[in-house]
C-alpha cells in the first residue's frame, strides 16, 4: 500500500499556475469565514486565471498547518513562488495584500 506525503504540493498543479495560495481557516471563526470570501474576490481581481488556492482548516489539517507552521487563523500562504509569504486576518485589504504578498496583479508587469 502506497502512503500520500503528510505535506501538501509545494507547486501548482497546472503550468500556467503562476501562484500557489494556501488559506488557512477556522470554522469556527468568522474572520476566516470573511477571509474565504475576500481571497476568492481577490484571486479573481488580481490573479484571474494565474492562481490555485487551496482552503484548509486547521483542525482537518494539523500536520500540515504545523509543517507551514501557521500560528493563527485566517492565515494565507503564499506557497509558490517562493520564498513563502504570510498575511494574516480576514483579507479584506487588497493592496496590502499585493504589497504583502509581492503579487503583481494582472495587466502590470
Amino acid at each position: 500500500m502506497t502512503r500520500k506525503p503528510a505535506h501538501a504540493a509545494t507547486q501548482p498543479k497546472s503550468p500556467a499556475c503562476e501562484c500557489l495560495l494556501r488559506l488557512y481557516v477556522s470554522a469556527a471563526a468568522p474572520m476566516s469565514a470573511r477571509a474565504v470570501v475576500n481571497t476568492r474576490a481577490f484571486c479573481e481581481a488580481h490573479l484571474a486565471g494565474r492562481y490555485e488556492l487551496q482552503i484548509l482548516s486547521i483542525s482537518e489539517n494539523v500536520e500540515q498547518a504545523s509543517l507551514d507552521e501557521i500560528i493563527a487563523a485566517p492565515t494565507l500562504l503564499r506557497v509558490w513562488p517562493l520564498p513563502a509569504r504570510r498575511f494574516i486576518g480576514d483579507m479584506s485589504n487588497a493592496q496590502r495584500l499585493l504589497d504583502g504578498l509581492n503579487i503583481r496583479p494582472a495587466g502590470r508587469s
